[in-house]
C-alpha cells in the first residue's frame, strides 16, 4: 500500500495538537495502531489484507448469531413505555410483539415487514452471510406471508478486516435470498468495532395472515428444527467442541423456513411463531401470553443437535439461556424429574431457528402429511390444554393429567410464604419497585388492606398468603395495558390514591408515574379531578404532601 507522508504528518500534527485521535476521540494520537502497525487509520492507511480463509468470525464478537440478541426483559421494559401508534392500517404492531408487523394497504393488500441484525455464528463469511438472510427471511414465513424485497444493515471493522469479508458475507446472502425469490434493493453500512449483518424485509400476505395469538385449547404443537445451536456456538467459541462438529448445525441455520411455510398454510394452522433469539420457551411464551394459553410440553420430545444435551449437562451454559430464562420464569412449571439440560434447551438462544407451529386436532395429521412430502422434519412436542393468562408446564409423558393440572397451577416464581411484612423481603405486587401497595415492602404495613396470616391461620380472604399473592396478581393485571392503556390508569390509580388520602399509596403511584415518563401537569391534573370530587378535606390532603414529593423528582408536583 503506497502511504502519502504528507497527508499522514498533516492529520497526526492536528490530532496531536487537539490530543484526540480525529477519526476516533477516544484514541490519543499517535494510536495503538500506529505504535504497533505503522499505520494511521485516519490517513486512509490500512493493513494489508490477509487471506480470510484464516479469518474466524465467531472470535470477533462477544456474543454468537441472535444471542447477541438484547433480553426480552430489558426490551419489553422500554417498549411498554413508548407512546401507541394511533394508525387504523396497523393491524399488529408494538403491542403484539409478533414475528413481523402488518399494515393494511387496502384494496385486499397487507404489507408485512420485519427487520433482524445479528453477530456472525459461523467463521466463514459466505455461509454467515446465507444463514444471516435465512434468519431474516423466517419473520415473514411465520406470518405465513410472502417476502419480496430486502434491504441490508452491515457493521463492520472496515479499518481493521479484509473488505473481502463483507463482499462474502453480502454474496451469500445475495444466493439465499434469490432462493427465495427476494431481491436486495440495497441497504446500509456502519463503521463498527464488531460484525453484525442483517435485513429489512418486506412481504405481502392476505388477510388470513398465521399470527402467534391465534392458537386454541387443544392444537398440538410442532416444532420444524432441532434446538442446540446456541449452546454449540458457545461451546465452539470457548474450544469445547470443534467446528467439523458443526456441520448439521450450520445446514439447519442455512435452511430456509419457506416449505415449512408452504406446508403450515395449506394445512391451515391456528398460530406461528419462529425459535430465533430468545429461545423455545422465550417464542412460545409469546403465543401462550397473546392467545390466552397454557401449553404442555413433554421435554423427552424436545429435538436436540448432537453434542447439545451433553455441553449443557457439562455446564457449558451461555449467558442467553439465563437471560431467556428469567423472561420466562413467572409462568413455567417444571416437573421434578425433567432433567436441567433439558430445562436449559428450551431456553438456549437459536440463529435461524425452526418454526413453531399450533394446529387443530382435526387438521394435525394434513400438517405432518404436509410437511414430509416437503421434506420438513417436524417433532409435536406438546399441545395448548387450558385458558390462562399466559403459562407453559414442562412435564413428562408418563405424567398424569392431574399432575399436569397441578403443574399448570402452581408458580414456580412465587413461593407459599407471605408476600409481605414480617419474614419475607419480597414485594406484595412484586411488578413494581416501589410498588402502589407497598410503601416498603418489608414493613407491616406493606398492602395495608390485608394481614400476615398467623401460624396456623386458615386460608380466610385478607389473612392468607394466598390472598396476599393474588392481591399481588389483581394490581398487576389491573395496571397493565387493555382497553385503557396503562399511562392512564396509572394516572386513574393516582388519582384514586389521593382521593382516598392513602399516603403511602400517593407516594408509591407518584414514583412509578414518574419512572413512566408521566409529566408534572398530567399528575396534577388527575390529582386536583381528585379534589374536586372530595372536596376539602381531599384538598388539604394533597397540599400537605405536595412538599414532600416536590422534593423527590426535581420539584415535579410543585
Amino acid at each position: 500500500m503506497r502511504i502519502d507522508l504528507a497527508k499522514r504528518r498533516r492529520i497526526m500534527q492536528r490530532s496531536i495538537k487537539l490530543g484526540h485521535c480525529v477519526c476516533d476521540p477516544k484514541r490519543p494520537c499517535p494510536c495503538d495502531v500506529f505504535k504497533d502497525q505503522g499505520i494511521c487509520l485516519c490517513a486512509g492507511e490500512r493493513p494489508e489484507p490477509g487471506d480470510i480463509a484464516d479469518v474466524k468470525l465467531t472470535e470477533m464478537v462477544h456474543n454468537a448469531g441472535c444471542a447477541s440478541k438484547i433480553s426480552a426483559v430489558d426490551l419489553e421494559a422500554v417498549l411498554d413505555r413508548l407512546p401507541e401508534v394511533d394508525d387504523p392500517a396497523v393491524i399488529s404492531g408494538i403491542p403484539a410483539g409478533d414475528d413481523a408487523g402488518i399494515y393494511d394497504l387496502g384494496d385486499g393488500v397487507m404489507l408485512v415487514q420485519t427487520v433482524d441484525v445479528f453477530t456472525p455464528c459461523v467463521d466463514d463469511p459466505e455461509l454467515f452471510g446465507r444463514i444471516c438472510a435465512a434468519n431474516c427471511l423466517s419473520d415473514i414465513y411465520a406470518m405465513g406471508a410472502t417476502p419480496h424485497t430486502a434491504l441490508s444493515i452491515m457493521c463492520f471493522p472496515v479499518e481493521t478486516q479484509n473488505p473481502a469479508i463483507m463482499y462474502h458475507m453480502l454474496k451469500g446472502a445475495m444466493d439465499t435470498l434469490a432462493e427465495a425469490g427476494v431481491a436486495l434493493l440495497g441497504g446500509h453500512s456502519i463503521k463498527d468495532e464488531e460484525i453484525k449483518l442483517g435485513f429489512a424485509i418486506t412481504g405481502t400476505a392476505d388477510r388470513a395472515a398465521v399470527e402467534r395469538a391465534g392458537a386454541k385449547v387443544g392444537d398440538k404443537l410442532i416444532l420444524t428444527k432441532p434446538l442446540g445451536v446456541g449452546v454449540l456456538n458457545f461451546a465452539r467459541q470457548i474450544g469445547r467442541i470443534d467446528s467439523s462438529d458443526m456441520s448439521d448445525v450450520e445446514a439447519s441455520m442455512a435452511t430456509l423456513n419457506k416449505s415449512a411455510a408452504e406446508a403450515m398454510t395449506a394445512a391451515g394452522a391456528s398460530a406461528c411463531t419462529d425459535v430465533t433469539g430468545f429461545g423455545l420457551f422465550g417464542h412460545l411464551i409469546g403465543m401462550a401470553r397473546h392467545s390466552g394459553l397454557t401449553a404442555c410440553i413433554q421435554a423427552e420430545t424436545l429435538p436436540a443437535f448432537d453434542g447439545a444435551l451433553e455441553a449443557l449437562a457439562d455446564g457449558v451454559v451461555p449467558g442467553a439461556i439465563e437471560r431467556n430464562r428469567e423472561y420466562v420464569a413467572d409462568d413455567i412449571s417444571i416437573a421434578d424429574n425433567v432433567d436441567d439440560a433439558i430445562v436449559c434447551l428450551g431456553f438456549d438462544a437459536q440463529t435461524s431457528g425452526g418454526l413453531l407451529i399450533a394446529i387443530c386436532p382435526e387438521r394435525y395429521g394434513q400438517l405432518l402429511r404436509e410437511l414430509d412430502c416437503r421434506g420438513v422434519g417436524n417433532v409435536t412436542i406438546g399441545e395448548f390444554v387450558a385458558e390462562s393468562p399466559g403459562r407453559i408446564v414442562l412435564a413428562t409423558s408418563n405424567q398424569t393429567a392431574v399432575e399436569v393440572q397441578a403443574l399448570a397451577a402452581q408458580s414456580d416464581s412465587q413461593e407459599d410464604v407471605p408476600c409481605c411484612g414480617p419474614g419475607s423481603s419480597e414485594p406484595c405486587c412484586p411488578d413494581a419497585a416501589p410498588d402502589p401497595c407497598c410503601p416498603d415492602p418489608t414493613s407491616s404495613a406493606c398492602c395495608p388492606d390485608q394481614t400476615v396470616a398467623p401460624a396456623g391461620a386458615g386460608d380466610g380472604m385478607g389473612t392468607s398468603a394466598h390472598a396476599a399473592q393474588a392481591f399481588g396478581m389483581l394490581m398487576r393485571v389491573t395496571s397493565s395495558d387493555g382497553a385503557i392503556n396503562a399511562h392512564t390508569k396509572e394516572l386513574i390509580n393516582f388519582a384514586l390514591a389521593v382521593a382516598s388520602r392513602c399516603g403511602p399509596c400517593v407516594r408509591a403511584h407518584f414514583h412509578k408515574a414518574v419512572n413512566m415518563g408521566i409529566s408534572r401537569e398530567q399528575l396534577d391534573e388527575a390529582a386536583w379531578c381528585a379534589v374536586a370530587m372530595g372536596g376539602g378535606p381531599v384538598k388539604m390532603f394533597y397540599q400537605d404532601i405536595l412538599s414532600e414529593l416536590s422534593g423527590s423528582n426535581g420539584g415535579c408536583c410543585s
